[in-house]
């Protein structure tokens, strides 16, 4: 059996990984480069698409699931097996994806032909045709727990992971000369506390782990520290008027957000207001979570068993239309204001902020990590003034920043994972900075007897 990472090691993003066992080639994951090695995402995939039997998808974020349509379109033919709920929200979030690129490809192209170098504007990696063909590839749909045979010898189950709607832990089961081996493949890990979907299992054992990294040098903040946090936040900035304006995830953290809000709506708590979720693809994974109660957690279920929506309430309003979202900007108080991107790079969230930004009664609460380079992280940073849409804002807005809303596992979740996974053999760290899977790897070696290893890209690891 062997094992090649041609993305997802030496780095966060790209997840992707071969395995070649019993005459089958399984990829597991097929995601998108973001950030700085978005370009690798035009690179060839390093394997030939045609000789891929199948694709076993973790979850269905961008990293992870983004370059499926690009799979098939170089000709994968193979099947995808996902849970029910990731094939759901792949769907939503491949289709928006689609429309992005597409979007920025007619934006460069106009300023490469301006410049006369038509040929410097990238084209969309694909399109929503692309997409809605991809997804007649997802024929294996499984629950939680529930096993697959992929061949006489090679048997797959999903465990629940914990980290997004759908999310799941691969554990292959692998015969081979008269041997059973168990190898994990971690995807992306939550943690022990969930707002709304159900937290992580645990593994009862495996020989080999294959585990990702990404927090694995640090620790989150309490997540009841950080609710009451931010809803202190939120208390504050009405105090003296002025709108709220939150850069939100689409999935996962605007639906804890709302929840939040809603609980604080529910105990009076919060000030009377109107709440803008302006995000299409946010609403479409709202709406995707009330699909899946078997998903959520007692306290959400709680909410549905007694017919109420735990993520509307009075003072939510869904602003689908682009018409709808302007005129959110004629409010100059008393409105919370959720939208994306959530390190506010792009979409409506731009908008918001060049028309409350430079406003000393609102306030801008970010509650989701902002990289380096994105506005959000320029704001964060305390800027004073910053550029959106060509144009000068002064930052005069009161500015929050609420840590702890992580949906990865933090470093002692990471080593819980570990420890649960007995009579484990080998161990071998993917999906983190390569500083960070530095210190991971001497934590663990300090806790444990394992000497885990570091997947270099493209590495033959042989099992």
């Amino acid at each position: 059996m062997i094992v090649q990472s041609f993305g997802g090691s030496e780095g966060v993003t790209g997840s992707c990984h071969l395995v070649k066992v019993d005459h089958m080639n399984i990829l597991i994951d097929c995601g998108m480069f973001q950030g700085l090695d978005e370009d690798k995402n035009y690179e060839p995939f390093g394997f030939n698409p045609k000789e891929i039997d199948y694709l076993i998808l973790t979850h269905a974020h961008i990293d992870h699931c983004g370059r499926i349509p690009l799979l098939v379109k170089q000709g994968f033919r193979g099947k995808i097996i996902s849970t029910r709920p990731t094939y759901a929200v792949a769907r939503i979030m491949l289709l928006d994806a689609a429309k992005v690129m597409g979007e920025e490809y007619k934006v460069n192209y106009k300023k490469a032909l301006r410049k006369g170098k038509p040929e410097e504007a990238k084209p969309p990696l694909y399109d929503e045709d692309d997409v809605f063909e991809s997804m007649e590839y997802f024929k294996v749909l499984l629950d939680y727990n529930e096993k697959y045979k992929l061949s006489k010898n090679v048997e797959v189950v999903f465990r629940n992971a914990g980290h997004i709607l759908g999310s799941a832990y691969v554990e292959l089961t692998v015969r081979e000369n008269f041997n059973t081996k168990k190898i994990i493949f971690s995807g992306d890990l939550g943690t022990d506390d969930k707002l709304v979907i159900k937290p992580i299992d645990y593994p009862k054992g495996a020989d080999v782990l294959f585990i990702e990294s990404t927090y694995g040098n640090r620790n989150h903040r309490p997540l009841d520290q950080t609710i009451e946090e931010f809803k202190a936040a939120i208390i504050e900035s009405f105090k003296d008027g002025g709108n709220i304006v939150i850069p939100t995830f689409a999935l996962e953290r605007a639906q804890e957000i709302l929840f939040i809000l809603r609980k604080m709506y529910d105990n009076g708590e919060l000030p009377k207001c109107k709440i803008f979720l302006d995000s299409p693809l946010a609403i479409s994974a709202t709406k995707l979570f009330l699909q899946f109660p078997n998903q959520l957690n007692g306290e959400v279920l709680s909410y549905l068993k007694r017919g109420a929506n735990p993520f509307v309430f009075p003072w939510v309003y869904f602003t689908e239309s682009v018409e709808a979202s302007k005129k959110i900007n004629d409010i100059e108080s008393g409105a919370i204001i959720l939208a994306g991107s959530g390190m506010c790079n792009g979409g409506r969230i731009k908008h918001h902020l060049k028309h409350n930004l430079w406003r000393e009664n609102s306030s801008v609460i970010f509650v989701g990590y902002q990289a380096k380079g994105t506005l959000g992280r320029q704001i964060v940073d305390g800027a004073k003034v910053v550029k959106i849409y060509g144009e000068e804002i002064a930052v005069k807005a009161r500015i929050h920043t609420i840590n702890g809303f992580s949906a990865h596992a933090d470093q002692k979740v990471l080593l819980k994972f570990i420890k649960s996974t007995k009579d484990l053999q080998s161990l071998f760290l993917i999906h983190g900075e390569p500083e960070v899977m530095q210190v991971f790897k001497g934590k663990i070696k300090e806790e444990t007897k394992l000497n885990p290893h570091i997947v270099k890209l493209k590495e033959y690891v042989y099992i």
